[in-house]
């Protein structure tokens, strides 16, 4: 029976040795590599955090204390130490969330949330315990360099440095990453944190110093701790966080638990707010990650273990052909710049950067930031490609909408993973941008349904200099392109089935949900209908060739993966109606609400979404208005 098993809550944790705590560092390494590589999952963080979660939960006392995980993509660990350790069913229905998520663990606060909001949850919950006179508990937010190119991160630090009867700890877990290698003036400044020559060389003769006195660890790190301090501002300068009013301890090696620790009982008996500055490195302990240059390990599908290379490899996606097309159009044009928010090789900007690298601009864990500038850019004479996933656009609407949209800037929004993506939990579904940016004046929203509608809207929207254009699409592979019968006014015309003179149906089919409302068509004809099945293509502002064709069929179903309130359908329904086209419109999406974990399949299947589903839904309400 190893280490870990017997570890079932964090009090386990501090019974241990330092001997037993780096054996057990070990066997943690082991079971993420085995454990992830079946099931999949952010892999490449995880190992990069192993001795400081141990380091944390063996000073802090959670729940107590609280303990909360910017992104919460490293708190496998976490789950670990707390007694979740039945990976089996990781990121799969029935099983752990990859992320924290108070519906498992008291010792999860935070769910699946975006970047750079850990702070401003760790000051919040540092008040409350301030103003109920809690005063034997702390809160420790653990942020990395990545996530604190954040703006929101900033202005969080800005209020906590008033706050000095705050029991706050701020962990910066720098590993020069975040999804990609971190990018801005914070990293060239913690850069130089890391790399300072002269720091390097004494902080390596202390060390070479107290290995010959034979020193016990915690005196050891005391007594190089009281040199390093009156050389830090010569060799480690540290204004930058000092500068707001907030203590600063650092750099320590994350991968030194004894060093780690005592630096964390420092800060937790200072009784205010406290940086605790740990550098570690992403994939530790693991060969092909500490060998991949890529960031190919910060989330893995299923692998083999021993090589880290893919059980089976990728299809041809959705993300490729937007990336050649991006690199196409660049050749063509050389107004047109490219901006991702710490995201490059997942968005598929990697390859455009390679050929135009002065044409590409990645602003950090900063979409705000990029929204906005790119409508500068745009003032400017530029057209701007901003390349994010849908789910993180949420996070700009305002710049988007007073900042693009109201000045008319042609910029382009390119969402990636829009619509259900199902296994990284309730926030990452990019089931909103439809529903949210309906609402915004002069928007145009392209969902192409294959390859050629794609690169077709691409070049389209790039082509629009005078309001924001949007181009979604969502994770996985592509389906084989699908022809038109006909074009209509903008509106394609992929299938007619039926027999003349059944009663017809209008089945407006949403970018990926096309091959679904193609096999609801099919369905509806078994039945006696003869269908009409569209795809509109630019589906906001909604085309007045769709309300027309509305007009003149008996029935119109919308199939979008999106919200049902506020999508696609319920605009139809709304323009139709202000026509004085009377045809009902039947909405099939996405309800409000939050979605679980589960696989794509799952969600589809519980969401009535499947065409068999839909084909009942319809038949059910046409039974119901002949009544």
């Amino acid at each position: 029976m190893g280490l870990l098993d017997r570890i079932t809550t964090p009090a386990d944790l501090r019974r241990l040795t330092p001997a037993q705590v780096d054996e057990l560092a070990d066997e943690v390494r082991e079971f993420l590599v085995q454990s992830v590589s079946r099931t999949g999952g952010h892999l490449g963080p995880n190992l990069g955090v192993v001795e400081l979660t141990i380091a944390m939960h063996r000073v802090f006392e959670s729940p107590r204390d609280t303990m909360v995980f910017d992104t919460g993509h490293q708190a496998y660990v976490h789950k670990l130490l707390t007694g979740r350790q039945d990976f089996s069913a990781l990121r799969k229905r029935g099983g752990l969330s990859g992320y924290p998520s108070r519906g498992e663990s008291e010792h999860d606060v935070v769910e699946n949330s975006h970047a750079s909001t850990a702070l401003s949850w760790a000051d919040g919950i540092a008040k409350a315990n301030v103003v109920q006179g809690r005063t034997d508990r702390h809160v420790v937010a653990v942020i990395g360099d990545g996530a604190l190119t954040g703006g929101m991160a900033w202005e969080a630090l800005n209020n906590i440095a008033e706050g000095h009867d705050r029991r706050l700890v701020i962990v910066v877990n720098d590993n020069g990453r975040s999804y990609a290698p971190t990018m801005g003036g914070l990293a060239f400044h913690l850069d130089t944190l890391r790399t300072t020559r002269g720091y390097e060389s004494f902080l390596s003769w202390g060390k070479r110093a107290l290995h010959r006195t034979g020193m016990p660890g915690r005196f050891a790190y005391e007594w190089l701790h009281g040199l390093k301090k009156g050389l830090k501002d010569v060799v480690a300068p540290q204004g930058m966080f000092e500068d707001l009013g907030i203590k600063y301890t650092g750099p320590i090696d994350g991968h030194d638990t004894a060093a780690v620790e005592v630096a964390l009982r420092r800060a937790k008996a200072f009784g205010g707010p406290v940086i605790v500055h740990v550098m570690t490195e992403k994939g530790r302990g693991y060969s092909p990650a500490e060998q991949d240059v890529a960031d190919r390990f910060h989330a893995v599908g299923q692998i083999h273990p021993e090589t880290g290379l893919p059980l089976a490899p990728s299809r041809f996606g959705w993300t490729s052909v937007f990336a050649d097309e991006m690199v196409r159009i660049g050749r063509r044009r050389p107004d047109v710049v490219a901006i991702t928010a710490a995201m490059l090789a997942p968005v598929g900007l990697a390859p455009f950067a390679a050929e135009f690298p002065t044409r590409t601009f990645d602003v950090g864990i900063a979409e705000q930031h990029a929204a906005t500038s790119a409508a500068g850019m745009a003032f400017a004479g530029l057209h701007p490609v901003v390349a994010v996933y849908a789910t993180f656009l949420n996070r700009a609407f305002d710049q988007v909408l007073m900042d693009v949209a109201l000045h008319r800037a042609g910029v382009t929004f390119v969402l990636d993973r829009a619509g259900i993506t199902g296994d990284d939990g309730a926030s990452h579904n990019g089931m909103w941008d439809m529903a949210m940016l309906s609402v915004v004046p002069g928007l145009r929203l392209a969902a192409p349904r294959d390859e050629p509608t794609l690169r077709e809207a691409l070049r389209a929207a790039v082509d629009v200099d005078d309001a924001p254009t949007v181009v979604r699409y969502p994770k996985g592979s592509l389906v084989d392109p699908i022809p038109a019968l006909e074009t209509v006014d903008g509106v394609d015309v992929l299938a007619r089935v039926g027999e003349p003179g059944d009663p017809e149906v209008l089945v407006v089919g949403v970018g990926s949900m096309v091959p679904t409302a193609l096999q609801t068509a099919d369905l509806l004809a078994a039945h006696g209908l003869r269908v009409t099945v569209v795809d509109p293509r630019w589906v906001l502002p909604v085309p007045s060739a769709l309300v027309k064709l509305a007009g003149e069929h008996a029935h119109v179903v919308t199939i979008e993966d999106g919200l049902v309130d506020g999508g696609v359908g319920a605009m139809l329904a709304q323009r139709s109606r202000e026509a004085g086209v009377a045809t009902p419109v039947q909405s099939i999406g996405i309800p409000l609400g939050f979605l679980d974990h589960a696989s794509r399949e799952q969600i589809v299947d519980g969401l009535r979404l499947r065409p068999q589903d839909i084909a009942r839904d319809v038949l059910t309400a046409l039974a119901g208005a002949s009544r």
